[in-house]
């Protein structure tokens, strides 16, 4: 019996925290397997080409989702047998943390739809992209405590209740505010502007921005842990 072929597939996880949740960028699939369900934005490496697994992925979320140059990081590889009813198929995950403002959203290539879902509160996905979107969340909340990645979901300039909202977002819990703000206000990572933002009725709250000068002289250890 012949050596069953194994095919190479990209898909990336597009995570981005809105109202206080965090959520993931779906699209839904125009042809078969699985017509019409949500699933990671990818699709298959172009063996006829020289490119490369990381350009596929950038090629394939912008195709299908007019996402675009957005920094990718690679996830994991999945490969278990079955996971794809068209045969042996290998896919490389890739993870990237956004901001939902700005983005046009625009269905095209082999993706009849696109949204953005509750990382908690799945529609039923196609092939494994459950289990895929459930280990980048648990990747992103063990980066949020040792790495800056809590600001690539945050604007330019923010107020510490959305730093905080990110983080509960992330860990899917409430944390206490008055220790979240001391933490973070004794690491220097973040520098105070001279400006304010109006929230309804409430006092104007104090912006800030993040300084990855002073992030980089922090000790060699997790400093955002709660």
């Amino acid at each position: 019996m012949p050596n069953e072929a194994i095919r190479v597939t990209v898909d990336t996880v597009v995570l981005a925290v809105q109202q206080e949740a965090l959520e993931v960028l779906l699209v839904k699939r125009k042809y078969e397997p699985f017509k019409n369900c949500w699933a990671l934005p990818g699709g298959f490496l172009v063996d006829e080409t020289d490119e490369t697994i990381e350009i596929a992925a950038e090629r394939e979320l912008l195709e299908e989702t007019n996402v675009g140059n957005i920094y990718l990081e690679q996830l994991y590889t999945f490969g278990d047998r079955g996971r794809d009813p068209r045969g042996r198929i290998v896919t490389v995950a890739y993870l990237a943390l956004v901001r939902q403002e700005g983005l046009e959203l625009r269905a095209s290539s082999d993706a009849s739809g696109v949204a953005w879902w509750p990382v908690l509160d799945l529609p039923d996905v196609a092939f494994d992209h459950k289990r895929i979107v459930e280990y980048a969340h648990q990747r992103l909340r063990y980066k949020i405590e040792y790495s800056p990645a809590a600001f690539m979901l945050l604007p330019e300039k923010f107020r510490l209740r959305d730093l905080q909202s990110v983080y509960e977002a992330v860990l899917g819990r409430s944390v206490d505010n008055r220790n979240f703000r001391k933490k973070f206000l004794n690491t220097g990572v973040l520098q105070e502007l001279n400006e304010t933002s109006q929230e309804g009725s409430y006092r104007p709250a104090r912006l800030y921005s993040f300084s990855e000068e002073e992030f980089d002289k922090l000790p060699d250890r997790p400093v955002f842990a709660f």
